[in-house]
């Protein structure tokens, strides 16, 4: 088990952080800014549960979007097209992964607002 955290990874929407990572499982920490949002996409090694630690916005899974505010808790099954998005303000969620494969080439972007979707 790493009990040590990973480096912050920026990325166009914010940054995430790798905090507690064991066999079959993986803490992040996810901030996503004011107005931006995750890509459309969906894991075929892994679920994902998602708790909004602060902030505003949206959590969408498979068609349907609701409301993200402190507290808010959203279970994403393996397969399921998912995606964060910050309102007014930054949105800091908690997301613990399951599966066999949490490698961060396990995401398939369905749709991107920085050109990443490879297709």
């Amino acid at each position: 088990m790493n009990l040590q955290p990973g480096p912050r990874v920026e990325r166009p929407w914010g940054w995430y952080e790798d905090l507690l990572e064991g066999p079959g499982y993986k803490l992040k920490r996810l901030w996503i800014r004011e107005g931006q949002r995750l890509s459309l996409q969906r894991h075929q090694h892994r679920s994902e549960n998602w708790t909004v630690a602060a902030g505003r916005g949206e959590l969408y899974c498979e068609g349907h979007w609701h409301p993200a505010t402190p507290g808010t808790t959203l279970h994403i099954p393996c397969g399921a097209i998912h995606r964060a998005r910050a309102g007014r303000g930054d949105l800091l969620i908690i997301e613990v992964q399951h599966g066999t494969d949490l490698r961060e080439s396990d995401i398939e972007r369905l749709e991107d607002d920085f050109g990443r979707v490879i297709g």
